[in-house]
């Protein structure tokens, strides 16, 4: 990266310099340049949405749920009854409902969308838990 130069103009005669910095592999200050760029973070790629329709009650997943990413909830068509998102970190064997301040959360009644989580550990996985007593549901659950 070439270095330009830039004239000070009067009346300050002088002008702040800023460097960004961050901590190297030893704990110590690396100043951000060609040599040393600025490290970053890439988002994993989302999991592919679980999608479906039924018209019975069902428990519907798992949706692998990618760390630091919303999960999405996206309920359509004409049904009666009610859908809940559920969460597991043992693969399935148990599905614990979501609670917010001990409340019940993720819990649906009629169409919508919604952002009902943010998963932060490895390995979470996530089912819909569908209870019909008519209609039929349209559902997606997404990051």
């Amino acid at each position: 990266m070439p270095v330009t130069s830039t004239s000070i103009s009067v009346p300050a005669g002088f002008a702040p310099a800023y460097a960004i910095g961050f901590s190297d592999m030893t704990g110590q200050l690396a100043l951000v340049s060609e040599a040393a760029r600025l490290p970053v973070a890439t988002a994993a790629p989302a999991p592919a949405p679980l999608a479906g329709q039924t018209s019975a009650s069902e428990v519907a997943g798992p949706f692998e749920a990618t760390p630091a990413r919303v999960i999405v909830v996206t309920l359509d068509g004409q049904w009666q009854g009610t859908a809940r998102l559920l969460r597991s970190t043992d693969g399935g064997l148990t599905k614990q409902p979501l609670r917010v301040g001990g409340l019940p959360w993720a819990e649906y009644s009629e169409p919508g969308t919604e952002q009902a989580w943010l998963e932060t550990e490895e390995g979470a996985s996530f089912y819909l838990d569908i209870a019909l007593t008519s209609g039929s549901l349209a559902y997606r659950v997404s990051q």
